[in-house]
């Protein structure tokens, strides 16, 4: 074969870098008709739908499932992606400085975001079937300790965020500004929230799994709706409507590339068919679109109010920023971090970075409501062949150069890497930290965070962990353990900690460490 002149092969490679960034065509191994979507992951259950209106239109969907906030920080700066599909476009629409970057979008289905009371606790308090209940009544039962629920982070999940704006327009008299934020009111509604998560789905888990200690939750209709039909519920839940409003996710599917535009309006036109509604209605309990088609039987008749959404990021910022700092029940966050030989190198700076991201050096949208929180405890338990160092922090102060923050940086700083890896014996010493901790302020969230790059070599094995784990009292063992996979790490050893607890491992050979934590926060 001839050789290529070197100005030849540099006109060659300088063509293929243009055509890359390009982004025109497919990835390697990828059909021609395939349209890339940032997605979120309640859109799962779509798939047979997809997979009938690939057949029917020629255009396959690659799905990226992401975060809310991350998908809108990825759309606000450019993602090449064609397509987004989210629960709700309204975020997005105020993060964008111009209308460029979403070029249509239109609205696929309905969910409004409600409460799903046990059908016990609604008949104590007179909720069921009421449409007069208000969210103050609602507020005033959480004050009390009467009423216990779970809900998603609004940070990180938009039903979450949904219901915290739909609560917060609902004090506010319907139109909330930057001066009108009821926190006090606000902080009597969530004093009982009781779990959080960043996923819905993750949620809905975690609520069948505590649901005994729990009265309901606040999350997508649909989703109460499939779990009383799935089986899982010791009591199933009445769903509540307050009077004064509730916020609906509308899931737009929303245009990035305007030169998408003939094959959007396909998929589009397929979604919205009459008989492609009537069929998502019936397999995921959305309601219709589309005004041709009637919502059936299992969706009351009451008339919904719609809360008015913020009228600008400022508004909405301020509120997150309120609920993670003021209203919301404090955390208290436990790191069991790997400093063991195998850590040495760049796998601990990696983790040093990741780690003092979380102290406000990450300024991304994500990163921001990441970060540590005012009224967080945090305690970093240090383990090598046997634990050898524990560190606890107060963050009475988040603003980035508080000495609190200061203070946690000079602790990453200081990790080194050596010896050998004793996992079950560091993690059980999380939860002798979280024991303690329940007993002293109950109020607080516990959640354990395992950072391990091998296999347990020392100390105690799995068995006798798992019996030492189950020794310990009930609301201790419903303290979740989130494990980060990385580097030779076991994924067996690591899915047992996590499936004991109601927890969930974490990938971080697939993400980077820094976005593993900024994910993780969500449950914290």
């Amino acid at each position: 074969m001839a050789r290529l002149r070197p100005r030849l092969l540099a006109g060659l490679l300088a063509a293929i870098a243009l055509l890359a960034a390009c982004d025109t065509g497919p990835s390697l191994g990828e059909p021609t008709n395939t349209l890339h979507v940032l997605a979120g992951s309640e859109l799962k259950d779509l798939g047979p739908v997809l997979g009938d209106m690939e057949k029917a239109t020629g255009w396959h969907l690659a799905m990226n499932y992401v975060g809310s906030l991350d998908g809108a920080e990825r759309i606000a700066g450019g993602d090449s992606s064609d397509l987004a599909w989210f629960s709700s476009g309204k975020y997005i629409s105020l993060l964008q400085s111009s209308g460029s970057h979403v070029v249509a979008q239109e609205k696929t289905m309905l969910s409004p975001v409600v409460l799903g009371v046990k059908h016990s606790t609604a008949q104590r308090f007179g909720w069921n079937d009421n449409p007069n209940v208000t969210w103050s009544e609602i507020a005033t039962q959480a004050k009390k300790g009467q009423f216990k629920f779970a809900m998603t982070n609004p940070t990180a999940s938009n039903s979450g965020f949904v219901a915290l704006v739909g609560v917060a327009s609902a004090f506010a008299g319907n139109t909330l500004t930057a001066d009108n934020i009821n926190v006090p009111a606000l902080k009597d509604s969530f004093t009982g929230q009781s779990l959080t998560s960043s996923s819905s789905g993750f949620r809905g888990e975690s609520y069948v799994r505590g649901q005994d200690s729990l009265d309901g939750m606040i999350n997508y209709e649909s989703l109460l709706f499939s779990l009383n039909q799935g089986g899982t519920l010791h009591e199933k839940l009445d769903l509540v409507y307050p009077r004064d409003g509730i916020a609906t996710a509308d899931y737009p599917l929303m245009l990035l590339k305007s030169v998408r535009h003939d094959v959007y309006d396909k998929i589009l036109a397929y979604l919205r068919r009459p008989d492609v509604q009537t069929r998502i209605m019936t397999s995921t309990n959305r309601r219709p679109a589309i005004p041709d088609v009637r919502p059936d039987s299992r969706f009351p008749s009451q008339v919904l109010i719609e809360l008015a959404f913020p009228s600008s990021l400022d508004i909405v910022n301020k509120l997150l920023f309120a609920y993670l700092n003021q209203i919301r029940k404090p955390a208290h966050a436990i790191f069991v971090l790997d400093t063991s030989g195998s850590m040495g190198g760049d796998r601990i700076a990696t983790l040093k970075k990741a780690l003092i991201g979380l102290t406000g050096s990450d300024t991304s949208i994500t990163g921001q409501f990441a970060s540590f929180r005012q009224r967080e405890e945090l305690t970093f338990i240090l383990f090598n062949n046997q634990v050898y160092r524990q560190a606890d922090h107060t963050i009475n102060d988040n603003n980035p150069g508080s000495p609190d923050l200061a203070a946690v940086r000079s602790f990453v700083d200081s990790l080194q890497a050596g010896g050998g890896t004793a996992i079950y014996d560091a993690v059980y010493r999380g939860y002798q930290v979280a024991q303690a901790a329940l007993r002293s302020e109950p109020d607080r969230y516990l959640s354990i965070v395992l950072m391990t790059d091998g296999e347990n070599n020392e100390g105690r094995d799995g068995n006798q962990f798992i019996r030492d784990f189950k020794s310990l009292p009930p609301q201790v063992q419903q303290i979740k353990t989130f494990p980060i996979l990385f580097g030779e790490a076991n994924p067996a050893q690591l899915q047992t900690l996590a499936d004991l607890s109601g927890g969930r491992v974490f990938d971080g050979k697939k993400a980077p460490i820094n976005e593993v934590f900024k994910e993780i926060r969500g449950y914290q």
